[in-house]
């Protein structure tokens, strides 16, 4: 992370402000909360708003924004954290289920015509930390939602700075290519592949797009690894070759992880996880499937994930 310097020009010229660490997350709150129309332009609806016995969860804090209408859900990291933006689409995906009570919410505290004109159709997640991971900025590429990852820093004599780091999800659209004309008499037309992976990523769950980023986060985390972003699947590759391929299977909200191993005739299947695929169509490379519908599926596929990058 570059470091924001601050400068005070006096006579004697341009003066550096030495910075200051954060002691508690919650001071930076409390900050945030008392000033949230300055900083954020949203009104302050609650702090630390539980989401209830099943969810079992607390929103750091919620708004709602002056010029739009739309919910302000905000979440605060002092340090840098990879689950900022998990966490923050997890209680978004609460949100979104539990409208009314959000509204009930801003009734009470701004009256019934602002809660009459709440709008859902681009509700706003902030996350504030001290700096994100390469895991948080690229993840919101493929959210489709409208996520904003703002670094803070503390100065002596009380000065703050808010600095945007990337807003995902706002202006994002996906134009799906034109199907091609209809094959003469003899030619065998190539079945339609359907949309795109990122467009089917952002059409799915908050759920499945955080297992993605634990999957992303697990590969990408091996010495050696590249990762290239195809129109239907994402590839992962050590020197120069593929060792896993993933994409969405639409429709119902699981990933698809196909594997190259040298020996897969060797592997046993994993608790109905995998299935050979060899001679079966598919996208990108590799003899074996993999399906992952949650975090104890990676869990337990982590081993044959290894075993492939391995080669």
């Amino acid at each position: 992370m570059s470091e924001m310097r601050l400068f005070r020009l006096t006579e004697d010229g341009a003066q550096p402000v030495p910075t200051r660490a954060l002691r508690r997350e919650r001071d930076l709150q409390r900050t945030v909360e008392a000033s949230m129309g300055t900083l954020l332009g949203a009104e302050f609806l609650a702090s630390e708003y539980a989401t209830g016995e099943v969810h079992r969860g607390r929103i750091d804090s919620l708004g709602l924004d002056r010029a739009t209408g739309a919910p302000v859900l905000v979440e605060y990291k002092r340090g840098r954290d990879h689950n900022v933006v998990n966490q923050a689409l997890f209680y978004l995906s609460w949100l979104e289920d539990h409208r009314s009570e959000f509204e009930a919410l801003v009734e009470r505290r701004l009256g019934p015509e602002a809660a009459a004109g709440v709008d859902w159709s681009s509700p706003r997640v902030v996350c504030l930390a001290a700096d994100f991971t390469r895991f948080d900025r690229e993840a919101i590429r493929y959210v489709g939602r409208r996520v904003e990852l703002v670094r803070f820093h503390c100065f002596e004599k009380g000065l703050l700075a808010l600095e945007d780091v990337v807003a995902g999800g706002q202006s994002r659209s996906i134009e799906l290519p034109a199907d091609a004309p209809e094959p003469g008499a003899g030619v065998v037309r190539r079945p339609s592949l359907g949309r795109s992976f990122t467009d089917k990523l952002g059409r799915a769950p908050v759920s499945l797009l955080t297992l993605f980023w634990e999957l992303d986060e697990l590969l990408c985390g091996w010495t050696g690894v590249e990762r290239e972003s195809l129109q239907h699947y994402v590839a992962y590759r050590r020197q120069g070759r593929n060792f896993v391929c993933v994409t969405v299977l639409p429709g119902i909200h699981t990933l698809a992880a196909y594997l190259t191993l040298p020996d897969p005739d060797s592997v046993e299947e994993v608790a109905g996880l995998v299935r050979d695929v060899r001679g079966v169509g598919h996208l990108g490379t590799g003899a074996l499937e993999v399906r992952v519908t949650c975090g104890d599926d990676l869990e337990a596929i982590a081993w044959l994930l290894h075993r492939a990058y391995a080669g």
